[in-house]
């Protein structure tokens, strides 16, 4: 996907192989199954899902992984049940050798729709 600028998530999933694709479209449907509101956008070249007006998370394929982005906070937030994967400071890495952590994912996008939620009150 390194030329072709996504106009929306399909076009997205669309240019990876198909055992990517497969891993993709579950982390969406886990978003939309998690937040039924959540809106689907694309930032910053990757699919990102927004909610109260914030995003939420983004996600993207690499070669050897997909990165799932759901800010340093929510990293900190579950740092001991992350500990098995490599993170960076906003990144949690999901290598394709390993299934998704999909019960672990859909707390850590509770956790953002708490937190966006709270800052909408603010």
């Amino acid at each position: 996907m390194e030329d072709i600028k996504p106009e929306n998530i399909d076009q997205y999933i669309a240019g990876f192989a198909p055992d990517v694709q497969e891993k993709l479209k579950s982390i969406r449907k886990l978003v939309h199954d998690t937040i039924p509101e959540a809106v689907e956008t694309i930032s910053y070249q990757m699919p990102a899902f927004k909610y109260n007006g914030k995003i939420l998370v983004y996600f993207a394929a690499f070669k050897n992984h997909i990165g799932f982005y759901a800010t340093p906070e929510a990293n900190l937030a579950f740092k001991d049940e992350l500990s098995e994967y490599k993170t960076t400071k906003g990144t949690i890495q999901l290598p394709y050798n390993k299934p998704l952590p999909m019960e672990l994912l859909r707390k850590i996008i509770l956790y953002k729709a708490t937190s966006n939620e709270i800052k909408k009150k603010k």
